[in-house]
């Protein structure tokens, strides 16, 4: 009964540091009960995620305490109550995560436990909770479990007696196998080709990169510092393509100097986040703006850039007249004359220009792309392929 008690004093003592619950188990791994209003979903998490095995089958030999976590970066600990060298009940702290972690690392983290097949519903029901999860230093979280054990047993002991070699290792954590590493090389050939050609129509694209990769997988158990140098990496590559897109080197060094400042600068995640996406805007919308022919009218300028920003969709004469307010015969006649093609060719030529980067820095085969690209067929799109490049698409990718 004075353990109970104890125990219940320690759990309120806790609670004053933040949301950071107790839990206990019977020998069995029954749960007696918790102070965590969600202690349903949260115990089957933590037997999900193999936490309590790991926990019983530590327990059954060992008398120490035990730090468990998962993929996710999220940490438990444990202590054990005994009766004459029998495990008794188990009490466990947590969950914590021991640095800030982003959603778009918890969606990562989840893919690590695919084999779980675990329903989307379930996965938005984790994330929900997990961002209400605290923060906690290892330092602080060896500290409670050290007077758990005290509680429990009587015993002094120092941080090192506590085992975290449960803990997932950096081989344990979510990687890419090599296949996908190919993904995200290609990935990044293709926004940086959207840097050098100022395309305005980016927003899909890196999109689509974020999906297969968080950054630069550097570990460390500074989440700030770890986006800092995706930013800082990330900004280096986009400053060299947009000089080899035709932005001077001046303009190029100087702006990119100025978001990598800001970077370092960058006092929290939330900080630091939207920087990615708007020095990338930045670099593409200035090289646009230094590749946009100067002899070009504004009424033609405007044409072009419908073209750009509309490459996924059937375009004619007659979707462009209303935009810059001339006739379609009026149109046709004057953009001809300013950029030597009829408009029907300079969509074609366009067209083109993206699927060659689609076909670089994508696996997508070749009957996607046309369609992505709304060519009528596959046999259309390759035929005009090859008469604007000399290649077929296959000949393209592969030389």
């Amino acid at each position: 009964m004075e353990i109970l008690q104890n125990m219940k004093l320690l759990a309120e003592l806790i609670q004053c540091g933040g949301s950071i619950f107790t839990w206990c188990y019977n020998e069995e791994g029954a749960l007696l009960g918790s102070n965590c209003p969600d202690e349903a979903f949260l115990s089957g998490v933590f037997e999900l995620f193999g936490c309590k095995e790991q926990m019983l089958a530590y327990g059954t030999v060992h008398d120490t305490p035990l730090t468990l976590g998962t993929a996710l970066g999220v940490l438990w600990s444990a202590a054990f109550e005994k009766e004459d060298g029998q495990l008794k009940r188990t009490w466990v702290i947590g969950p914590v995560f021991y640095q800030d972690v982003s959603m778009r690392a918890i969606e990562q983290g989840l893919r690590y436990y695919s084999r779980l097949e675990t329903s989307v519903s379930w996965a938005m029901h984790l994330q929900k909770i997990l961002a209400k999860v605290p923060v906690v230093q290892n330092t602080i979280l060896h500290r409670y479990t050290l007077m758990v054990h005290y509680c429990l047993t009587g015993e002094h002991l120092c941080v090192s007696d506590i085992n975290s070699e449960t803990l997932p290792q950096v081989s344990d954590s979510p990687q890419l196998p090599a296949h996908d590493r190919h993904k995200v090389w290609m990935a990044e050939q293709g926004l940086l080709e959207m840097v050098r050609t100022g395309d305005l129509n980016y927003k899909q694209a890196l999109s689509n990169s974020m999906t297969l990769s968080a950054g630069v997988p550097v570990h460390s158990d500074d989440a700030l510092r770890q986006s800092k140098i995706s930013v800082i990496v990330f900004t280096s590559l986009v400053c060299r393509a947009a000089i080899e897109g035709g932005l001077s080197p001046e303009e190029a060094y100087a702006l990119g100097d100025s978001y990598i400042q800001a970077a370092e600068s960058a006092k929290t995640l939330d900080d630091l986040n939207p920087l990615s996406l708007m020095m990338y805007d930045d670099f593409i919308r200035r090289v646009h703006k230094c590749r946009t022919n100067p002899k070009l009218s504004r009424p033609v300028q405007q044409c072009v850039d419908y073209i750009e920003m509309h490459l996924d969709q059937k375009i004619r004469a007659s979707d462009l007249a209303p935009v810059v307010g001339y006739t379609e015969y009026y149109l046709t006649h004057k953009f001809k004359a300013e950029t030597g093609l009829c408009i029907n060719d300079y969509i074609k030529f366009a067209k083109i220009e993206r699927a060659k980067v689609l076909l670089k820095s994508t696996d997508q085969t070749v009957q996607e792309i046309a369609a992505s690209l709304c060519f009528s067929t596959r046999n259309y799109f390759s035929r005009v392929f090859l008469a604007v490049t000399g290649q077929t698409p296959i000949q393209y990718r592969e030389g």
